[in-house]
Formats: C-alpha cells, structure tokens, sequence
C-alpha cells in the first residue's frame, strides 16, 4: 500500500481546513434554505410536483454556479493566488491596459460589489446563528421564548472574542465542521433511504416542465433556491489561504455531496409528511438526537459568522490599500500568521448592525427575505468582471467556449437578482441601502483622496526645483529626517512648514514613499528601492502587496545594504496632517463635509505605519476642496 506524500498529507490538512473558513457559509444554508421554498405568501404548496420540482432547481443551481463557476472557472482567476471581488477587480483593472474608461467602469463596478459583500457580511451571524438556535423549539416548544436572548448572546460572545485572535479557535474549526458534513450526510441518506423517490428530482426536467407550466411560480421559486448558495463568493474571496486544489478537494469530496444528501433528504421527508415544512432540518433527526444538533447547528453557525467576520476584515484592509476607505487601527492577533487581523471599528460596528437585525426580524425565515440580494449582486458583478479579463486574455481556441459559459452564469445569475428583487419590500431593502451607503463612503474617500493629492501638487514645490535651489544653504543639524510623502516628485508638505519654521535640514533626509501595489504581496528582496538625490539626500520607496502589513522601521533596516544605516534614538518621522475645508473644489458641499468627517476618523499615519511614537513629529496643513 502507498504511503502518501508530502504535498498530498499538507492538501488534505488544508482541505480540512478549508471546510470551517472556506464553507462556513454556505454549510449552514440547509438550516433554512430548503424551508424557504414552501414559506411565506408567495410559498409553493408541498406536493410531490412541487418539491421535486423545488429539488430539481436547488440541485442543478448549485452544480452550475457553485460547482462549474466558482470551483472550477473562478478558482482559476486569481490575483497571485488571491482570489475576491477587490481582488479580481485589480487584476481587470491591470488588464484594462491605460483605458480611463474601463479602469473608472471596473473601480466604480468593484466597490459596488465590495459595498454590497458588507450587506452579506451582516445578515450572515444573524440569520445563521438564528436558525441554529430555533432549533430549541423544534426539540422543546416551551424554549421558544428563550430563542431571541440566546442569539443575541451567542452572537455578542463571538464580537467579543474577537480581539483575542481565532488563532486557537480556528484548530476546531476544521473537525466541527467535518463532523457537521457529516452528520448532514447521514441525516439526509436515512431520510433518501425511506422514500428514494426524491432522487427523480435529479433529473432537470422536472425544474424545466415547472417552468414551462408555473413561469411566475418559478421565478419566485429561485429567491429561495438561492439561499443554497449564498456561500459562493466567499468562497471565492478564502481560496488565497489556502489554494485552489484543497478548496476544490474539500468541494467535491465532502461539501456538495453532504449538502445535496441533506436537501433530498428533508425533501424525501417532506413527501412522507407535509407538516415538516415548519422545519424539515430538524425533524429529520429522532428526538433524542434533537438537543445535540442543535449545540452542532450553533457551533456550526458561529463558525460561518466568524468566517465572515474574518472576510469583512480582509475586505476592509485590502480597501484601505487600496485607496477606498481611510486608515483604520488595525490589531494583529498571531505573530505567525499575517492574516489574523482585528479591525475594532469595523468589529463593533458589525456587532450593533447584527443584533438590530436580529430584534427587527426576529426570526431566520423574516431574514431570509433580505438575504440574496447583496450576494447575487455580486455574483452578476464577479462574473462581468471576470468576462472583461477573459476577453484581454490570449489564446482564442478556448475563448468562445469560456466566454459561453460565463454568459450562462450570466443569465441564471440575472434571473436570481431578478427573484431576489421581489424581496425589497420584505427587508430586501435593508443590504441594498446598507451597499449603496456603502459605495457612496468609499466612492467619497477616493474622489477626495485624489482632490487632496491634486491640491498638494499645485501647492506644493517640485522635488527638483528643491534640489537644484537653495537646500545645500540650510544649516544642517544632526540626526536622521524621514518625511514621509504620497508624490516623491513634490517636496513633503511637513518638510516645506519644518524649513518654514525651524530653518535646518538634518544631516540625512530620507523622502519616503510607501506604495500598495494591486498585487496582494511583494517579495522581500522586491520591497526597497533607493536612489541617492543629493548628498545626504535620498528618495527611499517601499512596496506592498494589498494583503500586507505594512511595518515601515522593520523594512527600512534593508537600507544597511544600500550604505545608509539608522540609528534609532538619532531618526524622526515628520509627517503632515491634511485638515480639509470646503471651496470651490471639484466636489459638493455635502460630500466634502463627508469626506472631511472621514478624514477625522482616519488613524493617525504613525500608527498606521508602525512608526514608534516617540520618533514621530507631525504637522498640520490645510486642504481646500
């Protein structure tokens, strides 16, 4: 018998992994996926037609979008190995190839779709957590009363613990969620095994003659037939942990067939006894299992919040990278592993908009009516996106078959936004106006961040009228001056009010430019470039990738090979704070007021930069827009 590699014994660990970051999400939608179809107003009636039919649909959706698209297409468009909106938004904007048109339509199309993931990042820990908990009056109706105060708790637990780290927690994270695949697994087989009947749904044109003969009933039908995959783009956005072959592994081997097995299941239930539409995940476990899978559900559930947690995390740093959102204190929970991150403001934030939900709605089956439409608007925007670098791409043989494909996903995913549309009046319009709100701050903080740079650039001297004129005058005093700067071609601001005030240069002055590169990581031995201006003069650039921590002192010991060593007691960071005014800029008067509010919340750049705070001189100016 073979032994198994290396590389296959770190694939599988990985795809273990995988199955708690990765598959949190979509993992827990048979807690209230399926139910859906038959819920509500617009709910179809649970006969045999209707359920096969309902099945057929969920069935081949999922091996369409999820199995085809996301697996196999998606996993292969990546930003060196990242994968996400924001990050498949950089890569078309590279391929865009100079074209100011396109760059402006695929950044205005990406932080819409970035906007909207945030919307999905908050009905996730409610309904989840929600529908785990609902559990406890399937198991004893007298608890019902208790399901509201246990969510909140359970939820407010997890916001808590998230200044520790997951770092521990996350080594459950991959065998919980294994034992809940399989747990869904088993449930569904002995369910299938009562009434194989259910697996006629296989077959599409029970979806196809539903449609034919009920075109509305159908179309309605997909709003809930999408709840089963709402776990997609997350998906997507986590294959840069940890590659795309475990993420498929994890995928094929475990996840789909798991899901699949538990939805025919609590159909095959549903065709032996209509009643358990209330709540066919549940009932299709013996009571005295009933307790343990709700504790299962939970800590499933809290799993996929926290995965969410994490992504809304990534997607708010890689945001700041990249120019969209302000700098915000951002906290490293492992000294080992860079993506462990903590972001208080967007912590607390997410903590209070969940439990709103959770009192607004009050239950999963309410919140399934705002879920779907954040993430099939970002479904439609992932895969436009990816047609748009697929069309700058060469080799013409697989072009047209890719690019069929694409418009497929295209359409089946219009159709879901579509559905998901006919929620808006019963709480679809909660992530639309959270993701317009959204896109309006980040579109605001990159218009004004342009409109502050334009404005230095007119007001400040150029670098090479500084070098060539008078400097070599000014007294020197000893010491090491790092000035850091956003346009190495223009004098820093602080270095301009420092000669106004002080009138000396230190014996070394550093220009430092620290650039993030649409590339989610730079190699060390790329970070560092300098270029000697003058003597004792030096334009010193520091490059990062949108996914890393950007420690200035730490890559600044790299100038030792370059022939300039700092001394720590003996090196100050001047850096200039821009207090913005409202003019005759070129944005309006409620937008600046807007941007300069954001202005405010901004960290400071020493924090942001890891600068010691006992080394740093900051000066302000004022901006006029």
């Amino acid at each position: 018998m073979n032994q198994p590699t290396k590389d296959q014994a770190a694939t599988g660990t990985l795809a273990l992994a995988a199955l708690g970051v990765v598959y949190g999400d979509i993992g827990t939608s048979p807690l209230y996926a399926f139910k859906e179809a038959f819920a509500g107003a617009h709910g179809l009636v649970p006969s045999e037609p209707n359920v096969l039919a309902a099945l057929s649909a969920l069935f081949w959706a999922m091996m369409l979008i999820i199995s085809v698209k996301y697996v196999w297409v998606m996993l292969k468009f990546d930003n060196n190995g990242e994968g996400g909106v924001l990050a498949l938004t950089a890569l078309a904007n590279r391929c865009a190839q100079g074209s100011t048109r396109w760059k402006l339509l695929i950044v205005t199309t990406g932080i819409f779709a970035a906007a909207l993931f945030y919307g999905d990042a908050l009905i996730t820990p409610a309904i989840s957590v929600l529908s785990a908990v609902e559990g406890l009056s399937v198991a004893a109706p007298a608890l019902e009363k208790f399901i509201i105060p246990i969510t909140v708790g359970v939820i407010t637990g997890l916001f808590f613990i998230q200044r520790r780290g997951t770092g521990s927690m996350g080594k459950l994270f991959g065998p919980i969620t294994l034992l809940w695949f399989v747990a869904l697994a088993v449930l569904g087989a002995i369910s299938i095994a009562k009434n194989p009947t259910v697996l006629l749904a296989l077959n599409p044109m029970y979806a196809i003659s539903f449609a034919i003969e009920h075109p509305a009933g159908m179309f309605l039908l997909l709003s809930a037939v999408f709840l089963a995959l709402t776990g997609g783009e997350a998906l997507y956005a986590d294959m840069g942990h940890f590659g795309a072959r475990p993420v498929r592994l994890a995928w094929y081997g475990l996840v789909c067939p798991s899901l699949l097995i538990n939805y025919f299941g609590q159909g095959a239930l549903v065709l032996r006894s209509a009643d358990a539409i209330q709540n066919p995940f549940y009932l299709l476990a013996p009571d005295r299992f009933m307790l343990p899978l709700v504790a299962l559900a939970t800590a499933a559930t809290v799993i996929a919040s926290q995965a969410t947690i994490s992504g809304a995390y990534s997607m708010t740093l890689q945001a700041m990278r990249m120019g969209y959102l302000p700098r915000l204190f951002i906290q490293h929970t492992s000294d080992s592993q860079r993506g462990q991150i903590y972001i208080p403001a967007v912590n607390w934030m997410m903590l209070v908009g969940v439990i709103i939900l959770v009192f607004e709605f009050g239950s999963s089956g309410a919140l399934a009516a705002a879920y779907g439409i954040a993430v099939s608007g970002t479904m439609i925007i992932t895969t436009l996106l990816t047609v748009f670098v697929t069309l700058m791409l060469p080799g013409r043989a697989r072009l047209l078959l890719l690019l069929f494909a694409l418009a497929l996903f295209a359409l089946l995913e219009l159709l879901f936004f579509g559905s998901n549309l006919t929620k808006v009046a019963s709480g679809g319009w909660m992530p639309l106006a959270l993701g317009l709100t959204l896109f309006v701050l980040l579109s605001t903080w990159k218009k004004g961040s342009g409109l502050v740079a334009e404005q230095r650039r007119k007001l400040d001297i150029p670098m090479s009228a500084f070098i060539a004129g008078s400097q070599p005058d000014v007294p020197r005093v000893p010491g090491t001056a790092v000035y850091l700067t956003a346009d190495p071609s223009i004098v820093p601001g602080a270095l301009f009010h420092s000669l106004k005030h002080f009138k000396v240069l230190h014996e070394r002055t550093l220009f430092l430019h620290v650039v993030t590169a649409d590339v989610p990581y730079i190699e060390p031995e790329q970070r560092l470039k300098v270029s000697l201006l003058a003597p004792g003069m030096y334009n010193v650039v520091l490059h990062f990738g949108f996914r890393q921590e950007v420690d200035v002192p730490a890559a600044l010991k790299g100038l030792a090979k370059h022939g300039v060593k700092l001394e720590p007691m003996g090196t100050t960071f001047f850096i200039a704070r821009s207090n913005v005014a409202e003019g005759p800029g070129g944005m309006s008067s409620w937008r600046c007021a807007l941007f300069s509010w954001m202005t405010r919340q901004s960290e400071g750049a020493a924090s942001f930069f890891n600068l010691p705070t006992n080394q740093v001189v900051e000066l302000g100016t004022k901006v006029v827009l």
